[in-house]
């Protein structure tokens, strides 16, 4: 049997801990809790093998931002950072910090959830599974190939990716900021524009499953099975 992947959850209030712990011990993860920053720190270099960090802000002996400096001198773990406040120059500091998503209090556990299942996967410590579905749609990874109830449809390299990308973050609101770094990467420096013109196309590809990508104004694109 596959050993558990461990999260370590670190947030002064014990009810947000086990909120977390709960949701993240169903979904199959082993889950450690640090009160704070200190704590979350000296658990961090004693395990050695925790996955990805889940951090509050706000702590009392050592906020989320010192924790996360100390860890990233010497690990490169995923880090999501926990907030009360939307603020955009703490967002900043924290991507300036290495963290890898940031997720404003108060949030739905199940998109943590989500989130956590989409680090780890980027980060290949889940091992992406090969086969994803959703809602009759079917993406074979090995195959290159996608199918939507059971006939297959002819995608591009790039609309297969994105129909992936956006299968594998399925209820997440994902920015086309987002969407250009992970299904272009880093590298294209183009139009965001090109994300509207791939979407039309995946939606008309799909069919009625094209209603399955939301249109968020403003933002981007959320994919999301309809109930």
């Amino acid at each position: 049997m596959v050993d558990k992947l461990k999260v370590l959850v670190v947030d002064d209030e014990s009810r947000m801990r086990k909120l977390v712990r709960d949701f993240l011990t169903k979904s199959g993860y082993e889950v450690l809790e640090a009160e704070n920053g200190e704590v979350a720190v000296d658990l961090f270099f004693e395990q050695q093998d925790i996955s990805l960090l889940i951090l509050d802000v706000m702590m009392p002996k050592m906020d989320g931002w010192q924790v996360c400096r100390e860890i990233r001198q010497y690990s490169k773990v995923p880090i999501i950072m926990l907030t009360a406040k939307s603020d955009e120059r703490d967002e900043l500091l924290g991507f300036d910090l290495g963290v890898d998503e940031y997720i404003s209090k108060p949030f739905s556990p199940k998109i943590l959830v989500a989130r956590v299942e989409a680090i780890l996967r980027r980060s290949g410590q889940m091992g992406s599974e090969a086969k994803l579905e959703a809602g009759g749609i079917v993406i074979d990874k090995d195959a290159h190939q996608a199918t939507v109830d059971g006939e297959e449809i002819e995608l591009s390299y790039k609309e297969f990716e994105l129909l992936t990308y956006f299968i594998e973050n399925q209820g997440i609101a994902l920015s086309r900021e987002k969407i250009l770094n992970n299904v272009w990467n880093y590298d294209y420096f183009g139009d965001a524009r090109t994300i509207d013109t791939h979407v039309k196309k995946l939606r008309s590809k799909i069919g009625a499953k094209g209603d399955y990508i939301k249109t968020i104004w403003g933002m981007g694109y959320k994919f999301e099975v309809g109930q």
